[in-house]
């Protein structure tokens, strides 16, 4: 999978210019659930999109095309895998993984990783594609046909809770956003609290 995203880094990256309002609503989804302060660090930071304006100034990332671009754009990039994290033990107050999860061949060992690198009471912060949701379905059924999802396993939001359950995590919240077709999308999407309507759902939870 990251020789995809290293052959087409830029074709991702134009995604968020051609869907800005959808890129939009992501960012607030994220943002609604950021803490206010702390030291941040995105998994699979990819070309930035998330850790630039969200100021996250650290990422990790294994793809280096994608890496060159976020560093173009103000952030620290490490080479490395979510499923073994090159960086130490309780060192980060909060982590973002943005539709890193559905990429992942043991995603419960990347959320083990994430806890491990987290300090006591920091928070996890997670984007994914709700694939109970009327679009997430859509994209389910289609995702043969996309460069970048066909190998992807949207997981249900149900699943990545009881996975942060088991590791310990608690007081969970829960935003979702895009709620129409992406073509249909020429306003902003709102966020709201819960999930199973909008496609793009954001969870965090603290860390015991």
């Amino acid at each position: 999978m990251t020789d995809t995203f290293e052959k087409y880094a830029q074709e991702y990256d134009d995604w968020f210019t051609r869907h800005k309002m959808v890129y939009d609503a992501e960012l607030a989804a994220v943002a609604a659930l950021m803490p206010g302060t702390g030291h941040g660090l995105e998994i699979g930071v990819g070309t930035g999109r998330f850790a630039g304006p969200l100021r996250i100034r650290i990422g990790v990332e294994p793809a280096w095309a994608m890496a060159r671009m976020a560093q173009s754009r103000g952030i620290q990039v490490i080479s490395g895998d979510a499923q073994a994290l090159p960086i130490k033990a309780a060192s980060c107050d909060f982590i973002l993984l943005i539709t890193v999860l559905c990429f992942l061949t043991d995603p419960v060992l990347a959320l083990r990783e994430a806890t491990r690198v987290l300090k006591p009471h920091g928070r996890l912060i997670i984007g994914l594609i709700d694939p109970e949701s009327p679009l997430g379905r859509s994209y389910e059924a289609k995702k043969d046909r996309s460069r970048f999802y066909r190998q992807a396993t949207f997981h249900r939001v149900r699943q990545v809770l009881h996975w942060l359950g088991e590791l310990g995590y608690h007081n969970p919240e829960i935003r979702q956003t895009i709620f129409h077709d992406l073509p249909d999308v020429t306003a902003p999407e709102p966020v709201r609290d819960g999930y199973g309507e909008g496609a793009f759902v954001v969870l965090a939870a603290e860390k015991l």
